[in-house]
């Protein structure tokens, strides 16, 4: 009787790697198969004596069976047992692709779900996406709008219709990656919330602070209209010092210098500050060589006195006569005899602060219609030179014999003549002062008289600057007398030169129109 126990195994034990050989697997099946065929060998022969021939199966296992009896008389016996055979061993290869199936699956599947786990730990803002199946030509891939890569797996960010890895979503301003929930955009440009706000939010240019909002959620500030310099509102109420000749205020990481009488002076202006009456000489000539120039020669000796703001103010109630520009007056032509408190030694910078200034009584007498002329101590060059050439035409014209004017009438042409002086100071190429044909031969010959005017050589491109500021400052000047006068005599002086206006004035005391 054949064996018959290969139908009775339902799931043989075939294990191994999924890259062994066909001939292992053989001898793996045969060895399962001696075992079986080992237990019923006794019983499929036909005779208890009769022995039958040995085989030997393979070179792993030296395994010796008994094959099993075929009776040549029953041909059909023997070959269903060779079907049987092939069953069994076609059975055996179907059980052992579905386990390398189940096998691959669970490998695949373990990696995705330690994908998906470490995306969990990493604690990620933005959504994940699994991994795509890739395939040639396939369009429907993201790819990066930062590196143009594809985006295979893992984490991404779609924005604007683009998508994104999480580190090429990165800002425009510090090109760092974004990876806060909002952000800012301008244009198509991604910016972090703090460097839009460092980029577009104006910061005071004082305490260096962001410039708070008003009680209308509205970006309230101060904006100088020549520096423009922009600043906190409340610094102009919380004794933040200002520059008496620039009018910058100062900045919290730049120390002004005191000049011990409630003025301070930014380093900039300081650079070039007249400190006392011998320093202010050379300067002071030059002006008067200026007028020459413009065929105005003052024959007569004027005095010139730096001197402190009280000195100046005391010299002002002391004046019986002009207009002075409050609040604060930095120069007078006196026509009354005084004495008067002038600067003789200049003081030394002691941290902070102006320190061992010299000063003496002098008094003024009276010669002629100008006792002296004052400036106060402590401003720029070119800023004291303008005050000069200001108060020169005041005592130029109280020579000439021009009396009782109206103040518009002698503050605006004196102011005419001090935009001249700066505009020949600062635009030396130029011509020297707003005239016509009238005057073009006087203004040419003053355009190159003080070509090299400044204390120690060549002006620097901020003290032209400061100069700059000076004339801006004459031509909007808001008072009726100053500002007023000024533009009504310069439009005269443009349109009938300086010399027909000066006439037209002396004899009307008003401005030709």
């Amino acid at each position: 009787m054949p064996p018959s126990g290969v139908n009775h195994l339902s799931q043989p034990c075939i294990s191994g790697d999924s890259s062994s050989s066909y001939a292992d697997k053989k001898s793996g099946w045969m060895k399962w198969l001696s075992k079986i065929f080992r237990s019923g060998g006794n019983r499929g022969g036909s005779g208890g004596g009769s022995r039958h021939p040995h085989q030997h199966l393979g070179d792993q296992e030296n395994v010796v069976w008994r094959a099993p009896a075929r009776s040549s008389e029953d041909p059909s016996k023997a070959h269903k047992e060779k079907e049987e055979l092939d069953r069994a061993i076609a059975l055996s290869l179907a059980e052992d692709l579905k386990r390398r199936n189940r096998h691959r699956w669970r490998t695949e599947n373990d990696e995705a779900i330690a994908r998906e786990m470490q995306d969990k730990m990493n604690l990620s803002p933005y959504p994940s996406v699994a991994p795509p199946q890739f395939h040639p030509g396939d369009v429907s891939r993201r790819y990066c709008g930062g590196c143009k890569r594809a985006i295979s797996y893992g984490n991404y960010l779609g924005c604007m219709g683009t998508y994104f890895h999480p580190g090429c979503f990165c800002c425009r301003s510090c090109g760092y990656p974004i990876t806060e929930h909002e952000f800012s955009l301008s244009g198509k440009d991604p910016y972090h919330k703090s460097c839009f706000k460092e980029l577009t939010h104006p910061k005071c240019e004082v305490c260096h602070q962001f410039i708070p909002t008003n009680r209308a959620g509205l970006i309230e500030y101060r904006c100088h209209p020549f520096w423009s310099q922009k600043y906190c509102p409340s610094h102009e109420h919380d004794n933040t010092a200002r520059c008496c000749s620039c009018e910058r205020l100062e900045s919290w990481n730049a120390r002004y210098i005191s000049l011990g009488d409630g003025r301070s002076l930014c380093l900039e202006c300081m650079e070039s500050a007249i400190m006392d009456t011998g320093d202010c000489q050379p300067l002071y000539h030059s002006i008067r060589d200026y007028y020459e120039g413009m065929n105005m020669r003052i024959d007569q000796q004027i005095p010139m006195l730096l001197v402190e703001r009280q000195a100046l103010n005391e010299a002002i109630v002391g004046e019986k006569h002009g207009f002075h520009h409050m609040p604060e007056t930095r120069g007078l032509c006196l026509s009354e005899e005084q004495t008067v408190t002038s600067i003789l030694k200049r003081p030394r910078i002691g941290g902070h602060r102006l320190i061992g200034m010299r000063t003496q009584l002098q008094k003024l007498t009276r010669r002629c219609e100008v006792t002296a002329i004052l400036v106060l101590y402590g401003l720029p060059r070119l800023l004291t030179g303008a005050i000069l050439a200001h108060e020169l035409m005041h005592g130029w014209l109280r020579l000439k014999g021009y009396r009782n004017l109206n103040p518009e009438v002698e503050e605006g042409i004196c102011q005419v003549l001090s935009y001249m002086w700066l505009e020949s100071e600062v635009m030396p190429g130029s011509k020297s002062g707003p005239s016509t044909s009238t005057a073009s031969s006087s203004s040419s010959s003053s355009s190159s008289y003080y070509s090299s005017s400044s204390k120690k050589g060549g002006k620097s491109s901020a003290e032209n600057k400061l100069g700059e500021f000076f004339m801006h400052q004459i031509a909007n000047d808001a008072s009726a007398a100053y500002g007023e006068g000024f533009r009504a005599a310069n439009a005269a002086v443009n349109k009938y030169g300086l010399r027909r206006t000066l006439d037209h004035i002396s004899m009307t005391g008003s401005f030709p129109v």
